[in-house]
């Protein structure tokens, strides 16, 4: 057998690289279909397993819907998972929605091909535009709290965005792309398999004047990854990725109802910036034996954002610079054994990562209610802290019966914050800090899951899963009004869950009802009359409800899909200060209902293109903790169309918003400062071409 031939079988054979090219096979679902019941996940176990054993609620997109759609914002692509909602904060910048309100809170645990893009304590909201998502070899998200083989802040989600594999022959794709509001958008891609080594290499540089004033975006990011397939079958794939993003953000700058209504392009906050940079290097190892597979997976990491916030310009104008430098190890041994398909995973992941805080008070000027100009005031906070962290595990499946398979685990997690204090303790004021200390945390997650297969083509499962998060670095010393905020305990969630997939061939269908409380919320309380915000435990929050996705292919050429979600969000236990308790209410920034509807045409006549209609619903929601002010929703329309004049040149085009809807991306309410809406973007359109060399 030659050499390439050699590198193509075990390609074939590593079970990452076997899932990869499952999962990204077009046959697999077209845009918003539901997950069938052949797909390939490899979140769950960091390796290839079918979505029929999998019990739980996972959603996949594959590189050919990322391809189709060539998603501008991840908001374009990610509400084709039901429960997913993404919403739009400003460039790439997002807040994202599964199973939990709208909002910034560290409650998802994002990855790229199953390494956390951050290390926990360190998270940003943001942290799908640190991610090169236009040009991914494909998305997983499981719903709901993580696996035993994932840790702190995997509890409305864990996202996996999985990098393209080498291709085995040579190949090569540009990409270009205009757009209204100053839209430019560049993706490079290409790649060969030689012998034994595969390479792939990728590059998005994008930039946007914005749509409001002052809302500049650039970013430019590079993925190369490296495929090493070793004379004792053995694979290395290493990946480098990069990002380096500059925005001038209105972010959720929101507008009095007057302004949002006739002068959304309005910003009151053009100083404000968010600069970006994110590095990440890992190296996979993986041994596959005849009934054995060893994987070590070092990893590096570095990020880095400076930062003008513009929502806390009005009561604590601040601009700073967060950094951290992260090594890691993820281990994991996974033996099979021939009675009842029976595997057992034990692992154990390390993660160091020291990072720091350096904050300023700001002097903002301001003319005609647009801050304009400010000056560096004094300093507020300036710290280090050391995160460590440890976690063992242990995952079991098996098969007591043919269509019955059940699977078990257990995690713990040990994490330590040695934080230092570089300016003195401070005990009064809106700026406290506490002396230097360390804080530590530890959890043990159990979760029991069970899938059934009912037949070839209907397939249910249950389970129960407990996780937690542990409260961020800046959440605990960066202390604010609060009398204490290094006390803060982590939160912990239980979720109970049961679904049911189905396919009928023309037909794709499924449904997921979950339960889920979590005690110890970390919330933050504004005072509605003064604006002050303080960080808080709350007693327990509950979050329940259903969805379902379903695919119906109408006629050859004719395609219908559909995501909706329904979900109650409340407050079961929160008195956050004397005479005042939420308990009952519902959570702010928390629509019951999103939709997201799709219908496909794929004519002969677009040369095996497609026109598609989408229709996007955002229901109402809470204002404010009160339950006093609501926002009413809104309903969206988007057309987005592409054609083949040959094998190599593609002509696309989109229209975002295509009856020029005025809507919110986000909303609140205060006695400070009334109800204000961040308007979103106006009917938008967007057009490219793009030609490939094969």
């Amino acid at each position: 057998m030659g050499k390439h031939l050699l590198a193509t079988h075990r390609f074939h054979r590593h079970p990452l690289n076997l899932a990869l090219l499952l999962a990204l096979t077009p046959a697999a679902a077209f845009a918003a279909e539901p997950t069938t019941l052949g797909t390939v996940t490899i979140t769950g176990t960091k390796e290839a397993q079918p979505v029929a054993e999998t019990a739980a609620s996972v959603g996949v997109i594959n590189s050919s819907v990322i391809d189709e759609l060539k998603p501008g914002h991840p908001s374009e692509i990610m509400g084709t998972i039901p429960g997913v909602h993404v919403n739009v904060t400003g460039g790439e910048g997002h807040m994202t929605a599964i199973r939990q309100p709208i909002s910034t809170s560290p409650v998802y645990l994002y990855l790229e091909d199953g390494i956390p893009t951050r290390a926990a304590g360190f998270f940003n909201h943001n942290a799908l535009y640190e991610v090169n998502l236009p040009q991914a070899g494909g998305i997983e998200v499981t719903k709901g709290p993580g696996t035993a083989l994932y840790g702190s802040d995997a509890i409305g989600g864990v996202i996996n965005v999985l990098t393209r594999p080498a291709p085995l022959k040579p190949e090569a794709e540009i990409t270009a792309e205009v757009g209204d509001h100053g839209w430019n958008r560049i993706l490079i891609t290409g790649g060969n398999t030689k012998g034994d080594d595969g390479i792939r290499a990728d590059l998005n540089i994008t930039s946007t004047d914005g749509w409001r004033d002052a809302t500049e975006y650039d970013r430019q990011s590079a993925t190369i990854r490296w495929e090493r397939f070793l004379a004792s079958g053995a694979t290395v794939k290493t990946v480098i990725t990069a990002s380096n993003i500059e925005q001038q953000t209105a972010g959720t700058s929101r507008l009095s109802e007057e302004d949002y209504l006739n002068n959304p392009t309005k910003n009151k906050t053009p100083i404000s910036l968010r600069n970006v940079e994110a590095i990440r290097i890992s190296s996979a190892y993986e041994k596959e034996g005849d009934s054995t597979l060893l994987s070590i997976t070092p990893y590096a990491r570095y990020n880095s954002m400076e930062l003008l916030p513009n929502w806390s310009l009005t009561y604590d104008p601040q601009h700073y610079t967060t950094e951290s430098h992260s090594l890691g190890l993820l281990t994991k041994y996974r033996m099979d054994f021939a009675p009842n398909r029976t595997q057992v995973i034990i692992g154990v992941d390390f993660d160091h990562t020291p990072g720091s805080r350096d904050e300023n008070a700001i002097a903002p000027s301001s003319t005609n209610d647009i801050f304009t100009s400010y000056t560096e005031g004094d300093k507020t906070y300036q710290y280090d802290v050391d995160v460590s962290s440890i976690a063992p595990y242990v995952h079991v499946e098996t098969s007591p019966t043919e269509r019955l398979r059940i699977d078990a685990g257990l995690r713990f997690d040990y994490m330590a914050y040695d934080y230092t204090n570089q300016l003195g303790v401070e005990t009064t004021g809106s700026h406290r800090r506490p002396g230097s200390t360390t804080v530590e945390f530890d959890h043990l997650s159990p979760k029991l899951g069970a899938t059934y297969a009912f037949s070839d083509s209907l397939n249910g499962y249950a389970h129960y899963r407990n996780t937690f998060r542990a409260p961020s670095q800046n959440q605990l010393f960066r202390q604010g009004r609060a009398v204490n905020t290094v006390d803060l305990k982590p939160v912990e969630a239980n979720n109970f869950e049961i679904g049911l997939r189905g396919n009928t061939g023309r037909h794709s269908y499924e449904v997921s009802v979950y339960h889920m409380t979590k005690e110890d919320d970390i919330l933050s309380f504004r005072d509605t009359i003064t604006g002050d915000r303080e960080t808080q435990n709350a007693g327990e929050t509950l979050h329940q409800g259903i969805e379902i996705g379903f695919g119906s292919a109408l006629t050859d050429t004719l395609k219908l899909s559909i995501s909706h979600s329904y979900a109650e969000h409340t407050y079961e236990q929160w008195s956050p200060r004397t005479g005042i308790d939420y308990s009952g209410n519902e959570m702010a920034s928390a629509p019951r209902n999103i939709s997201d509807i799709r219908l496909n045409w794929h004519a002969k006549a677009l040369n095996g293109g497609r026109i598609e209609l989408n229709w996007e619903h955002l229901g109402s929601y809470w204002l404010d903790n009160e339950n006093s002010h609501q926002y009413k929703g809104h309903e969206l329309y988007h057309l987005r169309a592409n054609y083949f004049l040959n094998k190599q040149l593609e002509l696309f085009g989109r229209i975002h918003n295509l009856s020029d809807e005025r809507y919110a991306t986000g909303a609140s309410f205060s006695q400070f400062n009334g109800e204000e809406f961040a308007p979103g973007l106006p009917r938008t359109l967007y057009a490219g071409v793009s030609y490939k060399w094969q």
